[in-house]
Formats: C-alpha cells, sequence, structure tokens
C-alpha cells in the first residue's frame, strides 16, 4: 500500500469514527458497483429511513486545493449513479450523499461534513 492509499484509508477511519460519534450506524464500507467504490454506507438514527452514502477526501494540506474540490464533475457523476444504483439494487428510495473533508494527519487535522452535497432531485 503506497502513502497515498495509507492516508485514503487513514482518513476513511477518522471519517467513520466521527459518524459513530454523531450517532450514524455503519452499513458499509468500500462497497464496489458498477459504477465505482462508496467510501461508506450510513444510517442515522434521528432518521432511520434515510440512507448516507458518504465520500471521504482526504488531503495532508491545502496546497493543491481543499479536500472537498477533489469531488469534480465527473467525480459527482460517478457518485451519484453508484449511490442510485446501489439504492435500487437494495429498495432504498430515501437517500442521499455526503462528503466528509479531513485535512491534516492523523496527530492534527480539520473534519467536515458537507451533508446532502450532491443532489439529484430526492
Amino acid at each position: 500500500m503506497n502513502r497515498r492509499q495509507r492516508l485514503g484509508k487513514w482518513g476513511e477511519k477518522a471519517a467513520r469514527q466521527y459518524l459513530l460519534g454523531q450517532g450514524y450506524r455503519i452499513l458499509g464500507e468500500n462497497v464496489r458497483t458498477p459504477y465505482g467504490e462508496i467510501d461508506l454506507i450510513a444510517q442515522h438514527a434521528a432518521d432511520p429511513e434515510l440512507v448516507v452514502f458518504v465520500e471521504v477526501k482526504t488531503r495532508t494540506s491545502s496546497a493543491l486545493g481543499w479536500p472537498e474540490e477533489g469531488v469534480t464533475p465527473q467525480k459527482e457523476a460517478h457518485l451519484l449513479a453508484a449511490s442510485a444504483h446501489y439504492a435500487a439494487e437494495h429498495g432504498i428510495d430515501h437517500w442521499q450523499v455526503d462528503v466528509i473533508a479531513i485535512l491534516g494527519r492523523p496527530e492534527k487535522y480539520q473534519l467536515r461534513h458537507w451533508e446532502n452535497a450532491l443532489r439529484d432531485g430526492r
């Protein structure tokens, strides 16, 4: 596993811990679909009818832009297609795509949660 992959795995772990601390239940991790991978699939206790597909973006610095800027229009299309595919396959009617952006390193980082970041009319 190279440095970039290790950083991504650490970011996904940090995002998972954050979501658990916010009252979410993790339904899946690194779920593969024909349209790409979904980093995390979660459900919040406050709204058990809603399934949240989470894209995690992690960067050690903002020199190349903020982590959330890594969600390009092409990545958005893949995320929406992957989420829609999974939802259809599992009979999920209410869902949204969130982005968790992590900037820093394990010893010190900033995490931002963008709820319902990508909209497809749901």
